[in-house]
């Protein structure tokens, strides 16, 4: 008995420290939730790769679709007729002027005139050729977008991945961007080639400054009309309700704005028949100013301003204002300066847009 009580009463030894007491399975600290920072679908690395798995998807189907083929074609005929007739213009002009002086002449920057000079029968320069043609492909890539997804029932699949839903309108809209990007400067490599393969003109470093300018300029004025057609093909669940809305704002402000901005302007300035040259300046500017609200006349103005560097100024002036000027051309700075607002303004004008599509998308039901 004095055995069997005193193994009953003998204390347990225990570890310096007392007793460990646990509450169930023991996990290591932090819990079995505490996963790496760098682990799963948030990780920055998966949320990059997102947006640029769907950009690169897009941008497939973009080029391999029977839509980019036929603007392709069409945009490749009219840059085609225009680089020829103006070609044409300018060598006709060199040797008119050569028979009277001997010699070869051709203005400051006479690569450039490729791009700006016209000649019967094809009467729109190059650059009036891209501000008219080159939006229907932006439209073209962005009215259907969205809402095409929607349409077929995969928008919610998509959505149902693990990436976020602003990695779906963020990669459609680099994607339309990309393409617009490799069409403006292939088109514009080729015109320039064709160019000097038949005026023999070689350009000078500040005219390949100039073009390049001008061809961010044009990537910048073609993502405004891809932006507005993203937000068109966001806010209406139709595409063929999109695709109206985008063509019918290009085609308004493209043709008849300039006759809306003439009836505004001289509304705000009146000016008559017997009117004094003060108020011939102040219509005119007022137009002027209305007329600046579509991307046509901003993208036009900065193309002139850009492409020619003996364009000293944006808008009307008076003849007694030019008088004392030395004519002289612009450095690539100065042409800067002087576009710089309406490069600003196109470039704020496509964020904008893309911003309440962005915001529009965000809060939209996409699994109903």
């Amino acid at each position: 008995m004095t055995s069997g009580s005193s193994s009953v009463d003998q204390p347990v030894p225990v570890p310096a420290g007392g007793p460990t007491v646990a509450a169930g399975p023991t996990v290591a600290a932090g819990g079995p939730t505490a996963a790496p920072a760098t682990s799963g679908p948030d990780r920055p690395a998966a949320r990059s790769a997102a947006w640029r798995t769907i950009a690169a998807k897009e941008v497939a189907d973009h080029l391999l679709s029977v839509r980019f083929f036929v603007l392709l074609a069409i945009v490749g005929l009219a840059a085609g007729a225009t680089v020829y007739f103006a070609s044409e213009a300018i060598r006709q002009s060199s040797a008119n002027v050569a028979e009277n002086l001997n010699q070869v002449f051709l203005p400051p920057s006479g690569f450039l005139l490729l791009f700006t000079v016209s000649q019967d029968p094809f009467p729109f320069p190059f650059y009036g050729l891209v501000g008219f043609v080159l939006p229907l492909v932006g439209i073209a890539f962005g009215f259907d977008a969205v809402n095409g997804e929607r349409s077929q029932g995969t928008l919610s699949r998509l959505v149902a991945q693990p990436i976020h839903r602003d990695d779906v309108i963020n990669g459609k809209f680099v994607a339309g961007l990309s393409v617009i990007a490799l069409l403006v400067a292939a088109m514009t490599a080729i015109v320039a080639g064709v160019g000097i393969l038949r005026m023999g003109i070689a350009p000078e470093p500040s005219d390949i400054v100039r073009l390049v300018a001008w061809v961010v300029l044009t990537i910048v004025y073609v993502g405004f009309w891809l932006a507005f057609a993203m937000l068109c093909s966001v806010v209406l669940r139709r595409a063929a309700s999109s695709a109206l809305l985008a063509f019918g704002t290009w085609l308004g402000l493209s043709l008849f704005f300039s006759l809306l901005a003439s009836l505004v302007g001289g509304a705000i300035a009146p000016a008559g028949a017997d009117a004094t040259a003060d108020q011939l300046l102040a219509n005119a500017q007022a137009t002027e100013m209305v007329s600046r609200i579509s991307p046509v006349t901003l993208f036009q103005e900065a193309t002139v301003a850009l492409l020619n560097p003996l364009e000293r100024t944006i808008g009307a002036f008076l003849p007694e204002q030019a008088q004392g000027a030395i004519a002289s051309t612009l450095s690539v700075d100065q042409s800067l300066l002087i576009v710089w607002p309406q490069v600003v303004t196109l470039i704020a004008a496509t964020m904008v847009l893309f911003a309440i599509a962005y915001v529009t998308f965000m809060r939209q039901e996409v699994r109903a």
